[in-house]
């Protein structure tokens, strides 16, 4: 039996899917910044002569890389809720979920930079008589960044598509989006080729976005 493919009815609702779309941008958008910010912290931590700093964060950044991504879905959307006895909506767990794991990540590739430079680097710095705040300012840092790049683009990547697991909280992802309209038009074929080609073009487009920016960055330095 021969398929006979329509896309009219998936373009007649290609509006559920470009909210769907916009909502997937904008809680990646979001999971990254935040991301960073627990990644630096972590990071921090991670380079700390205190043990009481030292192990927390290594722990966390553990936890987070031995489990699965959707564990943490369901943690922070069922669990906590109960724990603290609040309500939390579908997109602020999965942010807390998103954050929280790609912080771990970004913590590794943050510590990871710094710790690739040179003993010399950093025994030449000390030798001109800077602080330890000036020597990872003016030195360590900005000869790191360039080498956190990469990994730092990669991961933010895989947070993207990631951010498909927040369907199974019901918050109105691009793939949340594509159930509702194969709900309605009985056509999944049509609607997951249809979702697979946007995440397609919104991967390329940040891929070419990102690959911008560090060309740019590489010319600066």
């Amino acid at each position: 039996m021969e398929y006979s493919w329509d896309f009219g009815p998936v373009f007649e609702r290609f509006d559920m899917l470009a909210l769907g779309l916009l909502n997937t941008v904008k809680i990646a958008a979001v999971s990254i910044v935040l991301g960073v910010l627990v990644g630096m912290i972590l990071a921090v931590m991670r380079l700390s002569s205190k043990k009481a700093l030292r192990w927390p964060a290594a722990i966390f950044i553990e936890f987070y890389r031995n489990t699965p991504p959707i564990v943490h879905f369901f943690w922070f959307f069922y669990a906590l809720p109960v724990m603290l006895s609040v309500s939390l909506s579908p997109y602020v767990a999965a942010v807390l979920a998103l954050s929280t794991q790609s912080g771990a990540f970004y913590a590794e590739v943050f510590r990871g930079g710094i710790v690739s430079i040179e003993r010399g680097q950093w025994e030449g710095a000390k030798a001109l008589g800077m602080s330890h705040q000036a020597q990872m300012r003016r030195i360590i840092v900005p000869q790191a960044v360039s080498r956190m790049v990469p990994p730092f683009i990669e991961r933010s990547f895989e947070l993207l598509k990631t951010t498909a697991l927040a369907s199974t909280l019901a918050y109105a992802d691009l793939l949340y989006q594509a159930m509702m309209v194969n709900s309605e038009t009985f056509r999944p074929l049509e609607v997951y080729t249809t979702i697979a080609a946007m995440y397609l073009v919104l991967l390329i487009t940040a891929s070419q976005l990102a690959r911008l920016a560090e060309n740019r960055l590489t010319a600066y330095q």
